[in-house]
């Protein structure tokens, strides 16, 4: 379902394929282990293409909320578009804002420089 990397301090997880609505906790759950257990490295949640759907969507809104409270950077990089545009539409505004790359590599960047 998703696997970790760190590169360059930053914590990189991707999803590989879209759990489902029933998997949706148990994907929220994981990242939410990885995230913690790797704080304070800023966060990378990349979006395989087949992962790119409304259950994963919501769990990355669900886990941009949990690092806002933890004062965690969480950004998200996907090559689809309507997703991207979901994301930025769908994110809470009440905390720091979630960044949303087409590319990996830019989004890795730019956590990098910001935790600078």
């Amino acid at each position: 379902m998703l696997s970790h990397s760190l590169d360059h301090g930053v914590l990189v997880i991707t999803v590989h394929e879209d759990p489902g609505v029933g998997g949706r906790a148990t994907l929220v759950a994981k990242i939410s282990d990885l995230v913690q257990a790797y704080r304070p490295a800023p966060v990378v949640i990349v979006l395989d293409e087949p992962a790119a759907r409304g259950p994963v969507v919501s769990a990355v809104l669900r886990v941009h909320r949990l690092c806002g409270g933890l004062g965690t950077l969480l950004s998200v990089a996907t090559h689809s578009a309507p997703t991207r545009r979901a994301l930025e539409a769908d994110a809470d505004t009440g905390g720091t804002r979630l960044v949303v790359h087409a590319r990996v590599d830019t989004a890795v960047s730019a956590a990098f420089a910001a935790a600078a």
